[in-house]
């Protein structure tokens, strides 16, 4: 392989046409300068230099070697520069899992004030069911996760608790819930719903809410179940039953077209956390996108109930 000090010194005798006066440029001795030609001869097979004396001059293949030598020395240098520049930079790509509410609505909030800070990192996001997300946490398949589930069962896995989520109950405005100001827990078996699947947080901080009123979610008549929050929201608006969503999907999707419903004494608020795997090795703009999360990015959003 070439040897990028020995193309430099060549250049330097080439332009000099003497190795005295290129080993005091360079700060070598004479000897040290020949062995480094005559190196960069042995790698080609070829004579660079004609030799009379104290007098050089350049073969017609150290002709042809000499621009390219010269162009080779100047990329080398320019790699080092940029390179030392990086020295306390934040450069990189970064992979986040998501659900989908979080994809929509918190990640481009969160990833935008990590960007003013870091605009050199790039960053990519997966939207995926949260077990996904949590799995490919864990086979560093994605550096970073957003996720409301519990994770005990995942003990590589360091998280942070990065918002609370209000879960609200929604109805078409004409609905008759809609002119109350509350109503009982009992009266949720009475409504037709458009739940999320049973996989989902908001489903899950559905039904662990309404066990603390000793209502079953099984027991609630569910029409249809849709894939993600939105569609539930529109659904409701266009009067097909109510549902429970997320307070941001109403507030962006469907603000003043549908009828947000008070439950006596419920309250739900799904957590959701976000975190990385503790076990793997981090690069610099993982470790920064972490320390961005755990120490500046403190309550990074806040969302009223």
């Amino acid at each position: 392989m070439l040897d990028v000090h020995q193309l430099n010194v060549f250049v330097v005798a080439a332009e000099a046409l003497n190795f005295t006066q290129a080993a005091q440029q360079l700060h070598m001795t004479q000897p040290s300068v020949s062995q480094h030609i005559q190196g960069l001869e042995r790698h080609f097979d070829t004579q660079l230099f004609f030799r009379n004396g104290r007098n050089l001059e350049l073969t017609d293949a150290g002709m042809a070697l000499l621009p390219l030598a010269r162009e080779a020395v100047m990329l080398s240098m320019r790699i080092d520069e940029t390179m030392a520049s990086l020295k306390g930079g934040i450069f990189g790509h970064l992979i986040v899992g998501c659900s989908t509410t979080p994809g929509k609505y918190i990640l481009p909030h969160l990833l935008t004030s990590f960007h003013h800070r870091h605009p050199q990192v790039r960053v990519t996001c997966q939207v995926t069911p949260q077990t996904d997300a949590l799995q490919n946490l864990v086979d560093g398949e994605v550096h970073f996760a957003l996720f409301s589930m519990d994770y005990a069962n995942y003990p590589d896995i360091e998280a942070v608790s990065f918002i609370c989520d209000p879960i609200v109950l929604i109805t078409p405005l004409g609905h008759p819930w809609a002119q109350r100001e509350e109503i009982e827990a009992e009266e949720l078996l009475d409504a037709d719903f458009i739940m999320r699947e049973s996989s989902s947080g908001t489903f899950h901080a559905v039904t662990e809410a309404l066990k603390q009123h000793k209502v079953s979610i099984s027991d609630l008549r569910i029409l249809i179940t849709l894939g993600n929050s939105e569609a539930i929201a529109l659904s409701v608006q266009e009067g097909l039953g109510v549902g429970f969503v997320s307070q941001m999907v109403v507030d962006r999707i469907c603000p003043g077209k549908v009828a947000r419903i008070r439950v006596r004494d419920l309250n739900i608020c799904r957590n959701i956390y976000i975190g990385h795997n503790s076990r793997r090795p981090e690069s610099k703009s993982q470790a920064a996108f972490w320390t961005f999360l755990t120490s500046e990015m403190a309550n990074p959003l806040t969302v009223s109930s």
